[in-house]
């Protein structure tokens, strides 16, 4: 099966919230289409799927039997929804506060991660002080290149530096 972790990806932020069932559905329907089924019924089935109560059932149940215990980790996830936001908010679809809503859900829900404390923090922060516009901007540069050249989160992790992060803060006085 081609192409699971996009699948992957659109159920992780339809059940955030973040997206809407038609994501999953519209990649079941790419499968049908490039004929990547296989014979698989719930690939079938998802694509004719309607809300959040049909897909996610299906959609776990073709990610299960792909992946098995292979399961994308959550963080990883989240941190390709992060590219994604990254190239919405240089194409101005995303703002700083749309940004900040999504970062305040998402940030508890994967219990707090190091790596998203800065990008969190800055882009709560330059809602209110524009000294924190660039801060937050080069954090989110950092974060989302590191998540976009990742293929697991075990290679995020091990290009990411709490240093470097840490360096895109506000030097006041």
């Amino acid at each position: 099966m081609e192409q699971l972790t996009e699948l992957e990806i659109a159920v992780f932020q339809l059940d955030m919230g973040f997206a809407p069932a038609e994501r999953c559905v519209d990649w079941a329907v790419e499968r049908l289409r490039l004929d990547q089924e296989g014979d698989d019924l719930e690939v079938v089935l998802l694509a004719s799927a309607r809300g959040r109560d049909e897909v996610l059932p299906l959609a776990d149940v073709i990610i299960a039997r792909y992946r098995g215990a292979q399961r994308r980790d959550q963080q990883f996830l989240a941190g390709k929804y992060i590219v994604e936001l990254h190239l919405a908010y240089l194409q101005r679809l995303e703002s700083v506060s749309s940004l900040d809503a999504i970062f305040t859900r998402l940030y508890p829900a994967l219990a707090y991660p190091d790596w998203l404390v800065m990008l969190s923090r800055n882009c709560e922060y330059a809602m209110d002080v524009p000294d924190f516009e660039q801060p937050f901007e080069e954090e989110f540069n950092y974060i989302a290149a590191l998540w976009a050249n990742a293929d697991s989160r075990a290679d995020f992790d091990r290009l990411y530096s709490r240093e470097t992060s840490n360096r895109h803060d506000v030097m006041l006085g």
